[in-house]
């Protein structure tokens, strides 16, 4: 059964088409939590759904998600790197209260998601670099 979320129908699909554009193009979101288990199962059978990378299958996630580029990552990024995985894409964890309504909030993540912490050791051995070159003058 579908959740009403207190929207009418058009309102409440474009909401959680919304979600899943950016869940899929920022690998992380933070929604109250009606709406996180609603777009999960979404989420979730559109990036099954993109496992054919197929022009069928393109064409009916442009028609699903607003952002080609959400449709570019998802057969190009997210298909490799789910490959072997039938289900689970998403993580999903409590976070606190929001602040004004105190509504309860939660927190998607794409699993085995990027991240970008760079190494100080390494970053430490490029400044150095620089500097020995004199491109740092």
């Amino acid at each position: 059964m579908e959740r009403k979320l207190g929207r009418k129908k058009a309102h409440r699909e474009h909401t959680i088409r919304n979600l899943a554009t950016s869940l899929i193009l920022y690998e992380t979101i933070d929604t109250t939590e009606p709406k996180a288990k609603e777009t999960k199962s979404f989420v979730e059978k559109i990036i099954a759904r993109s496992k054919n990378a197929d022009l069928a299958s393109r064409r009916e996630l442009i028609g699903t998600l607003f952002d080609k580029n959400a449709v570019k990552k998802l057969i190009e990024e997210l298909h490799p790197r789910y490959a072997n995985r039938a289900s689970g894409f998403i993580k999903s964890y409590h976070l606190k209260e929001r602040m004004g309504d105190n509504a309860k909030m939660m927190r998607l993540e794409l699993v085995d998601k990027k991240t970008f912490v760079e190494d100080k050791k390494s970053s430490k051995k490029q400044e150095i670099e620089r500097v020995e070159d004199g491109k740092n003058k």
